[in-house]
């Protein structure tokens, strides 16, 4: 296996995320719904604080929206918020994921989301080292991804550790080669 293959085998370690990959950043909540504090419980999110547009959009929750839990009310008014912003073609996409989503067996949803919450738990610089091998690794021809693909569920627990470690590895030489040269420190004339 030489060095790129083991460099984006990581990427296909982490392509469980992809869907993550490919979103937009967030979109920051709207008004109605605050972002709660860490420590504090979230916040009801009143019906009447809601647009007439995000009301339409919810209504089949209309009748129950004071029953929601509050955490549930605030991700239906994000959710709703960020939907009404989509162009045409991303909200075709979002329902082709949705769809997508809903297909999988269940326990296949619960990994998923597991790595998610790992991915989510990670620094910025590792969420971004993730992203950027991801998007490497889409850009391989599809029978080297295949291939990669294969190696990984092939390989003995100890291997797949040795290919995380050599491309971690490969990961710091790259990074190293990017820094510039240290100069060395001007002597003093004679």
């Amino acid at each position: 296996m030489n060095n790129k293959q083991r460099s984006v085998l990581l990427a296909l370690l982490l392509a469980g995320a992809a869907p993550v990959f490919a979103q937009q950043e967030p979109v920051a909540p709207p008004p109605s719904a605050p972002p709660a504090a860490a420590s504090a419980p979230a916040a009801p999110v009143q019906w009447s604080s809601l647009s007439p547009d995000q009301q339409k959009l919810l209504s089949r929750f209309g009748n129950q929206w004071s029953t929601l839990p509050p955490e549930r009310q605030q991700a239906l008014a994000r959710g709703s918020q960020r939907w009404l912003g989509m162009t045409p073609d991303q909200k075709s996409l979002a329902r082709q994921r949705f769809d997508q989503w809903h297909a999988l067996p269940p326990e296949q949803r619960q990994a998923l989301r597991e790595r998610w919450q790992k991915f989510q738990s990670l620094p910025p610089n590792q969420q971004s080292a993730v992203r950027q091998n991801y998007h490497r690794f889409q850009q391989l021809p599809p029978g080297q991804r295949q291939m990669l693909r294969e190696q990984w569920h092939n390989a003995t627990p100890a291997q797949r550790q040795q290919m995380l470690e050599h491309s971690r590895e490969m990961r710091e030489k790259r990074m190293q080669q990017r820094m510039p040269m240290a100069r060395p420190p001007a002597r003093p004339p004679h």
